[in-house]
């Protein structure tokens, strides 16, 4: 999954990213000075500051795996697709569905995504929140990404994101925990979306994307119905379904495989 989230990025970097004025590159500890003052005037504060960037180094085997990737994707859809979505995975994400069938509910009467693209999305990310959330702490990795120069604006915006989830109490500095980009969660959200699509669904006053099923499932269905997804219709390739779930991954054969994925849960 996460080449293919980097190839999003990538696509998205130059539409997405934010208008920020640390300069990339030169010495680090001068960058993170500068993204103090971008924070601070963000809302952040200096002590949510000083806890996330005090003693902070570049991370180089970031950097190393950044310029490992492919921005390519060259597998058929028969060949990627089977080694995603298997009996045992179909199988887990029938039982994820029973077992939330409550839940579920009340997420499509207020969203508006039918049950089965929600759990083909955790089903496909974080093997239903029981796999790899990803080993890397979120904010060095982001702040070694933003310092690079080949997409600084992009990253210097998830990094500020990133802040602010600490700044709001969504998650402690310790649990910003996620994957090679800075995915957090049981369903990968850049710290981005995570700002912008985050849902309190279990009501304790914070969203929390690593550990409450609720607020992971409750803020994907949010990201899909504010870009267009429709209850009740086709989510299939050339469908607009198919076109709304591009915020999530502007991979066609990602996408097809959650569509495919999500009819198989239902018995299609």
């Amino acid at each position: 999954m996460l080449k293919l989230r980097l190839a999003a990025l990538f696509v998205a970097s130059l539409a997405a990213a934010p208008a920020l004025a640390a300069r990339c590159g030169g010495d680090f500890n001068s960058f993170l000075a500068s993204m103090s003052t971008e924070a601070e005037g963000a809302g952040v504060s200096q002590e949510v500051i000083s806890q996330a960037f005090g003693g902070l180094q570049e991370d180089q085997a970031v950097l190393a795996f950044d310029r490992r990737q492919r921005y390519t994707f060259n597998k058929s859809f028969e060949q990627y697709v089977s080694t995603r979505v298997g009996t045992g995975r179909i199988n887990g994400g029938r039982a994820m569905l029973q077992r939330n069938a409550a839940l579920l509910s009340r997420i499509e009467q207020r969203f508006g995504v039918p049950r089965q693209i929600l759990v083909a999305i955790w089903g496909l990310e974080t093997d239903f929140g029981r796999g790899d959330m990803g080993r890397q702490p979120v904010i060095r990795t982001l702040a070694t990404l933003a310092h690079d120069c080949r997409r600084s604006e992009l990253f210097q915006g998830e990094l500020l994101a990133a802040l602010q989830i600490v700044q709001r109490g969504d998650l402690p500095l310790r649990e910003m925990i996620g994957a090679g980009a800075g995915e957090i969660g049981q369903t990968q959200f850049l710290p981005s979306s995570y700002i912008k699509y985050g849902v309190d669904f279990d009501g304790d006053g914070r969203v929390d994307l690593r550990h409450s099923v609720p607020d992971v499932l409750a803020s994907t269905a949010n990201l899909l119905h504010t870009n267009g997804f429709k209850m009740g219709a086709p989510y299939g390739e050339g469908s607009e379904n198919f076109e709304a779930m591009r915020e999530w991954n502007h991979a066609e054969i990602y996408r097809k495989t959650i569509a495919y994925f999500a009819d198989q849960l239902v018995g299609r």
